[in-house]
């Protein structure tokens, strides 16, 4: 535990990490702010002293894991002309997959303030699917400049195709998956092999 009044460095990533143990190993029911701040090893009123409380936390968790992903996405141009459009796109797609612990984006559809402050920090600007999209717009621009997709490529429908699945996958998968069904992985290689051709195999690493 660190003493009390002593700095803690990248404390919000601390807590946020914290909470993802704690939800991905006891499930949503079990995150508290005392949960998240034992796990994460610090004073009590840690969360509290950085949050409005609960739902803000868990706003802000969500918020942060989209803008993490969002600057991967920006990085795609710099793949461009480099391995497959299709392995290019599919590294991101997975990222964006598994930048929120589905069960974290569930708890936060049950709890209509974290939804809220999650709507409210997306309008107001912050990184998220719109700035992902963009970013796999540009990308696949300059690919298409290149030679890589077909010069009729629709490229701002393919991006708005790829990123609305992501986040309808990210969203409902905890809630509705059906026993034995394709996992949304499987779902997104299918889906970028429809709007630009073959992806990597299947048991390539995920990121």
């Amino acid at each position: 535990m660190s003493p009390r009044g002593v700095a803690i460095p990248d404390l919000r990533e601390r807590l946020f990490t914290a909470a993802e143990r704690v939800v991905a190993r006891e499930g949503t029911s079990a995150l508290t702010s005392r949960a998240v701040t034992t796990e994460a090893g610090v004073a009590k009123g840690a969360l509290h002293a950085h949050f409005a409380g609960l739902d803000e936390f868990v706003g802000e968790l969500i918020l942060d894991r989209y803008a993490r992903t969002a600057r991967q996405a920006a990085e795609l141009p710099s793949l461009v002309g480099r391995d497959t459009v299709a392995g290019n796109l599919l590294t991101v797609a997975l990222a964006l997959m598994t930048s929120v612990d589905p069960a974290v984006v569930a708890l936060a559809m049950t709890r209509p303030a974290a939804s809220l402050h999650t709507r409210q920090g997306l309008e107001a600007g912050a990184p998220g699917f719109s700035a992902i999209q963009d970013a796999v717009t540009a990308y696949l621009d300059a690919e298409r400049r290149l030679g890589r997709l077909p010069a009729a490529a629709d490229t701002a429908t393919t991006a708005l195709a790829l990123v609305g699945t992501v986040h309808h996958l990210l969203m409902t998968h905890t809630m509705t998956r059906t026993p034995g069904g394709p996992e949304p992985r499987e779902i997104t290689e299918r889906l970028v092999t429809l709007l630009v051709g073959a992806p990597p195999p299947h048991d390539a690493p995920a990121p």
